[in-house]
């Protein structure tokens, strides 16, 4: 697999910052038009990012993002580590603004130095789902998606594509 994208992750913020007004419009205009085929589309770019990218060779998501993490994620961990709740939630986890569980600081705390995950099985849904551009209702998941390009290239280069289709 490649690197995650013909650019740098130290450009891609700036990149998403650059063309963000487009991107607004873009999305905007599909809200508007609620095309039928669009999840069905996405999927299929998704695929095709992931089969250029190698999340073990960013791991961007893992280094800035704070997934939120519910109750049965702290379960699953829990048990997954062999701690308690109580100890998992103190060494590991905080309320953030939105009284939501995430982690203290981050990187995550399960990230090793190879960028694999020592959690993989037990980690958070949030984590399982990400980037979230293979799910239903890409339409539901605009905002979000709006703020993951400047994170994940695959993200970034889903969305591009997008937008040379024509709607």
């Amino acid at each position: 697999m490649e690197q995650p994208s013909p650019y740098s992750l130290e450009s891609l913020p700036e990149r998403a910052r650059q063309n963000l007004a487009e991107t607004q419009a873009f999305f905007k205009m599909l809200r508007r038009k609620k095309p039928k085929r669009l999840d069905d589309i996405a999927h299929e770019l998704h695929a095709q990012a992931f089969e250029r990218i190698d999340c073990l060779q960013c791991a961007n998501c893992c280094r800035t993002l704070g997934p939120r993490v519910s109750e049965t994620d702290i379960k699953r961990l829990s048990k997954h580590l062999k701690t308690r709740p109580a100890k998992l939630i103190e060494q590991y986890l905080r309320k953030d603004e939105d009284g939501d569980w995430v982690f203290r600081s981050m990187p995550c705390p399960f990230l090793l130095d190879d960028n694999r995950c020592s959690v993989y099985e037990a980690r958070p849904k949030a984590c399982r789902e990400y980037p979230h551009t293979d799910q239903k209702r890409l339409l539901g998941i605009l905002a979000p998606t709006l703020l993951n390009r400047a994170t994940c290239p695959a993200v970034f280069d889903i969305v591009e594509e997008l937008k040379k289709r024509q709607w």
